[in-house]
């Protein structure tokens, strides 16, 4: 019933398997099933490793149990006993929704990028555009003192950064909400 791989590692008969896979796998995998909550890909995966354990164990077919179905559920039982802690240990994975949603991470180079692509796109406006925000975002001045800095009135502060904003977001769609 066995076979020799290599001189010193002995494994099931490859036939023995397909008897095995034939006469349990049905049974093993709706038992699988039920151990990973209706997953039947990890379940698959779990069937597999289990046949393949019994060809690593040629042992194990040569013992005189009336059956190979108690032997085979219970490595199945502790594969999956395995797989499930082994995903506890590891965080969860999260689908690409979530991770376009989510904040960038906290990055000096992305925030670099980030500067570089802004300074360019503000290096584009109109001159009046740019005044304004330089004055209201860079230097942090309140409309009024904008307007008192730039000598124009204080609505034309606000209607000023209010188009310079829309044009960068125009340039930048990927930062903060497209324009309308």
């Amino acid at each position: 019933m066995t076979s020799s791989a290599s001189p010193l590692k002995q494994h099931t008969d490859e036939r023995a398997i397909a008897d095995l896979q034939r006469e349990h796998g049905r049974a093993l995998f709706g038992f699988l099933l039920g151990l990973t909550y209706g997953d039947s890909q990890r379940a698959e995966d779990l069937l597999q490793e289990t046949l393949v354990r019994a060809w690593q164990h040629p042992e194990a077919l040569a013992s005189d149990h009336d059956s190979m179905r108690p032997w085979l559920f219970t490595v199945g039982r502790r594969l999956a006993i395995d797989a499930r802690r082994a995903r506890r240990a590891r965080p969860h994975e999260v689908g690409d929704d979530v991770l376009e949603q989510s904040a960038l991470p906290d990055d000096d180079v992305e925030r670099s990028v980030t500067a570089l692509d802004v300074r360019e796109a503000v290096r584009a406006l109109r001159g009046e555009h740019r005044e304004v925000l330089t004055q209201v975002y860079f230097r942090g001045r309140s409309v009024a003192e904008a307007s008192e800095v730039l000598g124009i009135p204080a609505g034309t502060v606000k209607s000023r950064t209010y188009y310079a904003l829309r044009a960068l977001r125009k340039v930048l769609p990927g930062y903060g909400r497209d324009a309308a």
